[in-house]
């Protein structure tokens, strides 16, 4: 059995490749309705794009839109690897973790 290799470790080649085929098959499972198959893939989508953005780009104290879910804004306290540490600020004040593909910089 092949192990699979970690985002962390594939080059950016290696990732495109990973994106697209994992988009090809959310495509496929959204075709046969296979909800929660699509739900899946698109979360491995958003995680192997992360690991294609710089961390460094996304600073502490600064707020960014969350993609895919417009007026909603996350506020970011700390970063740890690809991941931003921080809240929305009209939820709950609850602290939780984005993968910094769903961040989206502010005009």
């Amino acid at each position: 059995m092949q192990q699979e290799k970690r985002y962390s470790d594939m080059t950016e080649h290696e990732l495109r490749q990973e994106i697209a085929a994992l988009q090809e098959k959310a495509r496929k499972a959204e075709q046969m309705g296979m909800v929660n198959e699509f739900a899946v893939l698109e979360r491995k989508v958003l995680m192997a794009r992360a690991y294609l953005l710089n961390p460094d780009s996304f600073k502490p104290g600064e707020i960014y839109e969350i993609e895919g879910d417009p007026g909603q804004h996350f506020k970011i306290d700390y970063m740890n690897g690809v991941f931003a540490w921080g809240y929305r600020l009209k939820g709950d004040g609850k602290e939780e973790a984005l993968p910094i593909s769903l961040l989206k910089r502010l005009k």
